[in-house]
């Protein structure tokens, strides 16, 4: 925690900033990927992704977020594909042509930690807030 507490509502407010921003940020960050490691062809998984819901209850505690993007975009990122058959023992009896270019999943792991930062950091100085005030206004009521 960096130690400046702040009331639920400031709180609140913080939350619902950040996770409104997150998928905005995520649709940025893979695009990004796919172009700097080169997952083009027809340009069709670049244009793909999208940011398709966000619900949250409201005070931003449960929060909901989905995302989308063609389905080979996944097949890229593990360097799987139509050269690797279903069910394969491994050996594909050639060299291996595709390699894994990972432009979903190592930044959306970076980045569902990063959310997950922002929410103990928050709610920590949130909670802190709230102890420090209910000290302050007892010590006030007392005697």
């Amino acid at each position: 925690m960096n130690g400046n507490n702040i009331t639920e509502q400031q709180a609140q407010k913080e939350r619902e900033k950040f996770v409104s921003a997150f998928n905005d940020t995520m649709i940025k960050i893979w695009q990004e990927q796919i172009t700097l490691l080169g997952v083009i062809d027809t340009g069709a998984l670049l244009a793909s992704p999208k940011a398709i819901a966000m619900r949250a209850d409201g005070r931003f505690f449960e929060v909901s977020l989905s995302q989308a993007f063609l389905e080979y975009g996944l097949w890229q990122d593990y360097g799987t594909g139509r050269e690797t058959p279903r069910g394969n023992s491994g050996d594909l009896g050639r060299a291996k042509k595709r390699q894994r270019r990972k432009w979903f999943s190592r930044k959306y792991y970076a980045s569902v930690m990063n959310i997950k930062e922002f929410y103990e950091d928050n709610i920590g100085r949130s909670f802190t807030g709230t102890i420090m005030s209910l000290a302050h206004s007892y010590g006030n009521n007392k005697g």
